[in-house]
């Protein structure tokens, strides 16, 4: 009888003490999660930046971000569109130790007709990249992270999740979104608008949906927001920037713009609802361009009620 009793003892408190220890833990508060990616765009634009690149790549890896994302122009505007150039960056990019995702820009599709860049056909050049860049469901990299593609003929149009956030790729190039030189819209233009924005709504309410916490786009060109705000639209631009704060305005997240084009580094806010008011959950992240050559590393923090915050990094770095 002793025996059972002292076994009898010794149950309960072993259960006392389970479940003190199951309170304890469940009141110590959660640990943050931390995930970082990496931003570049408009690099390489010369044979020194070319060289320096793969050292910029390689320095990216070491702060241990999940992934690299190039937001377009992978050469100068006034270089050739050459196989040769398409398939060099093509090799510089998947050689990354990180996976890496590579968006697409005008100087290396759109712009390709000017004939100090061969005269190419536009199209031919963009499913060129196809080919080589978007291929399959896999980023670049040595390392490899599965994407999503929006299905039909936009395969560059891609999304991701990292962590709380969904990541959303656009082909939307700088140049007025390949508009054209006259007040008519192009063929072109016309073909792959109506994609682009099927895709920024279907994310944002994915977003939605699955209750996620941020949204990343990402796309090469700057779309004008201040023009915009002030009533003076780029016409190539104008149906994306009305969506774009719509979709913002009914998402209680945060969203990101990340993207190059005008050259600039900057982290800012210049999305304005209809009455010229500053809409708070938006930020824009644009990419350093050459000749200043740099990144920029976004941090997500589960802690953080902004979620995001972002660090520029001028390269070569400065010296000690």
């Amino acid at each position: 009888m002793r025996r059972r009793g002292k076994f009898t003892v010794d149950l309960v408190f072993a259960l006392k003490t389970a479940l003190t220890v199951s309170v304890l833990v469940a009141a110590l508060p959660a640990a943050a999660e931390i995930w970082r990616f990496g931003l570049i765009g408009d690099v390489p634009y010369s044979r020194a930046e070319r060289a320096e690149l793969p050292k910029m790549l390689s320095a990216i890896a070491d702060s241990h971000v999940d992934f690299i994302a190039h937001i377009g122009d992978f050469k100068h505007g006034a270089d050739r569109c050459d196989d040769a150039v398409f398939e060099d960056r093509r090799q510089l990019f998947d050689d990354s130790r990180v996976p890496f995702v590579f968006i697409p820009g005008d100087n290396e599709w759109s712009d390709c007709t000017r004939l100090n860049n061969g005269g190419y056909v536009a199209l031919e050049r963009l499913d060129k990249l196809r080919q080589l860049f978007w291929h399959d469901g896999q980023s670049l990299g040595r390392r490899k992270l599965a994407l999503e593609r929006q299905p039909g003929s936009y395969v560059e149009h891609a999304r991701w999740r990292l962590g709380p956030v969904l990541f959303v790729s656009f082909n939307l190039p700088g140049g007025n979104n390949n508009w054209g030189l006259t007040q008519q819209p192009s063929a072109e233009f016309l073909a792959r608008n109506p994609h682009v924005l099927a895709w920024l709504r279907e994310n944002f309410a994915l977003a939605r949906r699955e209750k996620l916490r941020g949204i990343v786009l990402m796309f090469q060109a700057n779309p004008g927001f201040i023009h915009h705000a002030q009533g003076f639209p780029h016409s190539g631009y104008r149906d994306f920037l009305v969506a774009l704060r719509e979709e913002t305005l009914n998402f209680p997240g945060q969203v990101v713009a990340v993207h190059g084009d005008t050259h600039i580094s900057r982290i800012d806010k210049p999305l304005r609802d209809a009455r010229g008011k500053r809409i708070d959950n938006f930020t824009r992240v644009e990419t350093f361009g050459y000749p200043i050559m740099g990144w920029t590393r976004g941090v997500i923090d589960s802690e953080a009620p902004a979620l995001f915050r972002f660090e520029t990094h001028a390269w070569p770095p400065a010296r000690p």
